[in-house]
């Protein structure tokens, strides 16, 4: 049986990215997928798309934290109780070492983007600073892998990789994060927004929900 397929845009700064990832990452429904995570610049989608930050909409900015404390709960997410201070910060050096990462260390791809979430969202060190980016990767790829692609995040190829990601993205319809793109056993693709469409994700891809408690929010 052909195994359905996921692709979940990422950038560390996106505290619903955050969501989408460890949902995705842990959670047994998604284990009957194919998942392909894919590091992008969430700035320049924004800005190609002409989007707005959130925190710069009179009445969102307040909503969107009681809104993020409320998934963190649902599912049981390891999370500060806010975003990290300050917010937003330049996630550029931690993005151009997870698409050094995709390029030369695929297998650890994966770690290393819940290494980076972890680090800003859990631990709440700045995710601006490169010491706080090789400080994650050590972890996922020792002192010298991590050096080795901290090395890297100037490489043309590697700013290539971030740029051809991030128009991935717009193509595929993302304008903000999450942006899912879902392929169901019928081979039927759609694009999905925001953590609140988690229900309808699963839905697509006709998903077993195996009484996933955090769905049941969503409903």
């Amino acid at each position: 049986m052909t195994k359905h397929k996921l692709t979940l845009f990422v950038d560390i700064i996106s505290p619903f990215g955050y969501i989408a990832f460890y949902v995705t990452k842990n959670s047994p429904i998604f284990k009957q997928c194919d998942i392909t995570y894919v590091p992008i610049l969430l700035g320049g989608v924004m800005k190609a798309t002409n989007n707005r930050p959130p925190l710069e909409i009179k009445n969102k900015d307040v909503w969107i934290a009681k809104e993020r404390k409320r998934y963190i709960k649902a599912f049981s997410i390891p999370s500060l109780p806010d975003t990290p201070q300050p917010f937003p910060q330049s996630t550029v050096t931690a993005q151009r070492a997870l698409c050094a990462i995709e390029l030369h260390r695929p297998d650890k791809l994966v770690e290393a983007i819940a290494a980076l979430y972890h680090i800003f969202f859990v631990e709440g060190k700045p995710i601006s600073k490169a010491e706080t980016v090789a400080e994650a990767l050590k972890g996922v790829l020792g002192e010298a892998g991590a050096k080795e692609i901290m090395g890297k995040v100037g490489d043309a190829e590697v700013k290539q990789q971030l740029q051809a990601n991030s128009n991935k993205a717009i193509e595929a319809g993302a304008f903000g994060l999450p942006w899912f793109v879902a392929t169901n056993a019928q081979g039927e693709t759609e694009g999905f927004w925001g953590v609140d469409k988690l229900g309808q994700l699963v839905e697509h891809l006709g998903l077993e929900r195996n009484g996933e408690p955090g769905l049941r929010a969503l409903l």
